[in-house]
């Protein structure tokens, strides 16, 4: 089996900043990613989300639908709300043929918030833990059952961001629950991919693939940036224009045959950053350490 590259829409729109790439349409989006050599696109705020509508246009693009991110709310929500509230999600991802569902918890989440600096964060409390860890892994039963796996996204600014907490998080769930490995997220928390990897990897079913620039993430760590105005600086980039450790991180991967989706994803203001270079930029550099690492690409 081989692993897949991808990308998301963020290296042209952003969603947590939408004035970010307003003005790109969607098809110039798919129409460059496919240019830079990616076969497949995770969801953005400008793709449309009924499949009989998203389906031909990605078609038109010879693209796959990668996944695509779910806000989960089950710090407030019961088991049988959240599977009402996701239907819609997890019907397109269905539909169109992906298999992983990119869920992050957001009750009281910051990383929206371009004033609330990362150390505001929401905090789960011990004896919350275990309620939570059940709930998700109902859920995640659920949708495993439909043909999606759950990946759960550690993010900056969510009650899921340390390393720490992605092996409580690991140790309380069941294995329904998959993990999302976000290199660029973990590093910025202070966490090692590697580490992760190694402790974790039966559970690993997607990667995002970021890059940090290491002098604006010790900017950030010492101003105690808001997420938004991290991003704004340029905190992320594409993988090779940073000082996340994508050989060994690869060769991890070949070792324990990881058959998942990498997928490309620099958080940066497109007027700085122009998309189609970093896209290309990226594509080239992941695509050459795949094949040094001896992993098989697909298309």
């Amino acid at each position: 089996m081989a692993v897949k590259i991808g990308i998301n829409p963020l290296t042209w729109t952003n969603d947590d900043m939408p004035a970010l790439g307003a003005e790109t349409p969607l098809e110039v989006c798919l129409a460059e990613g496919k240019q830079a050599g990616y076969s497949g696109f995770e969801l953005g705020n400008k793709f449309p989300r009924d499949p009989a509508v998203l389906g031909p246009i990605l078609d038109k693009h010879a693209l796959h639908l990668v996944s695509g991110w779910y806000s989960g709310q089950l710090m407030t929500r019961s088991v049988e709300e959240e599977i009402e509230a996701i239907q819609p999600h997890l019907q397109l991802l269905k539909a169109l043929g992906a298999q992983v569902m990119v869920f992050a918890e957001v009750t009281g989440c910051i990383h929206g918030k371009k004033d609330m600096p990362l150390t505001r964060r929401p905090v789960l409390a011990k004896a919350d833990w275990q309620p939570y860890a059940e709930r998700l892994t109902q859920l995640a039963d659920y949708t495993l059952s439909e043909g999606v796996q759950i990946a759960y996204h550690h993010h900056m600014g969510t009650i899921i961001e340390t390393e720490s907490e992605i092996d409580q998080l690991i140790m309380l769930t069941g294995k329904s629950v998959g993990l999302l490995l976000d290199t660029g997220h973990l590093v910025y928390a202070g966490g090692d991919p590697l580490v992760t990897i190694k402790r974790h990897i039966g559970r690993v079913c997607h990667i995002h693939c970021k890059d940090i620039r290491p002098e604006i993430l010790q900017w950030a760590k010492n101003t105690d940036s808001s997420f938004l105005n991290a991003v704004l600086q340029g905190v992320f980039t594409v993988p090779g224009d940073g000082c996340v450790d994508y050989p060994n991180i690869l060769q991890l991967l070949k070792m324990h045959n990881y058959t998942g989706w990498l997928v490309v994803e620099a958080e940066q203001d497109p007027a700085v950053a122009r998309p189609l270079t970093y896209a290309k930029m990226g594509y080239q550099y992941l695509s050459e350490q795949v094949s040094i690492a001896g992993l098989e690409l697909a298309g």
